[in-house]
């Protein structure tokens, strides 16, 4: 198959095309409220909204910063468990029988049953954030190191036998190379899952003061009713988890496009 790059006008249609829905979408919005005189106490106009973002954004951009440094902190925490968790298990077939229901175990449990637990436990409130949040993003990158790790090719595996390889040189030289297309597609789900995290755990710990998030700016304007603010902030986590899945993305194909074909555009 040989590479083709790119061209610009495929380029421009890639972001003129999602751009243009979403205008087409706030314009609908837009003329539904105005038309069906929809009060902003139920749902508020586009304009309204981008307003109140404006209007607000001392308050929400500094509540922003307090998701991020718990989302980014909680997605680092995650890979780095959730690698030396698969490095463990590929190590051991038996290992890997015996604790891989207690990392599912994790990924089915509601973080909202066992969050109020971990606030309590841990009296650093910023801490216990950081683990909730952890907790949610933390299978993704098990599941997806794991199993590249394992996706090795029997040849390849069977020259590096041949070679009497150590369990070392065949982890660093052979499966961690063919784990990483599935490392980095576990890390962008996990990116997401640790900004849903950080919100949920907001939710639950109800932090308020200088330090809250944007979770907490979302229950006082429901509690107010001031659901313009409701709204923005709301929009701040959309684009928020956009950013951070469109930098995992840019990485993911900036690491893989030079050898792996999942990257590549072909003929």
């Amino acid at each position: 198959m040989e590479e083709k790059t790119k061209s610009p006008a495929e380029l421009f249609l890639k972001i003129f095309i999602p751009i243009t829905i979403g205008f087409i979408f706030l314009g609908t919005w837009q003329a539904l409220v105005e038309y069906l005189n929809i009060p902003p106490y139920l749902i508020p106009s586009p304009l309204l909204m981008f307003k109140t973002l404006f209007v607000d954004w001392g308050l929400l951009s500094s509540a922003l910063l307090v998701t991020l440094k718990i989302t980014l902190l909680s997605f680092l925490l995650s890979t780095l468990v959730g690698v030396l968790i698969s490095f463990l298990f590929v190590q051991s077939r038996q290992i890997e029988r015996a604790l891989f229901p207690y990392a599912v175990l994790l990924q089915v449990t509601p973080i909202v049953a066992v969050a109020p637990l971990i606030i309590i436990w841990v009296q650093n409130t910023t801490l216990s954030l950081v683990i909730c949040s952890s907790l949610v993003a933390l299978f993704p990158v098990i599941s997806n190191t794991t199993l590249g790790l394992k996706s090795v090719d029997p040849d390849l595996l069977s020259f590096f036998k041949l070679q009497r390889a150590t369990r070392t040189q065949v982890l660093l030289r052979l499966r961690v190379p063919s784990a990483l297309p599935y490392f980095l597609g576990g890390l962008r789900i996990s990116s997401g899952l640790s900004l849903i995290g950080a919100v949920v755990a907001e939710f639950v710990a109800g932090t308020g003061g200088s330090g809250s998030g944007l979770a907490y700016q979302i229950l006082q304007a429901g509690f107010q009713l001031n659901i313009p603010r409701m709204f923005a902030a709301l929009l701040l986590i959309s684009l928020t988890g956009i950013a951070l899945f469109a930098t995992m993305a840019l990485i993911t194909q900036k690491v893989l496009k030079n050898w792996h074909s999942s990257e590549q555009v072909v003929e």
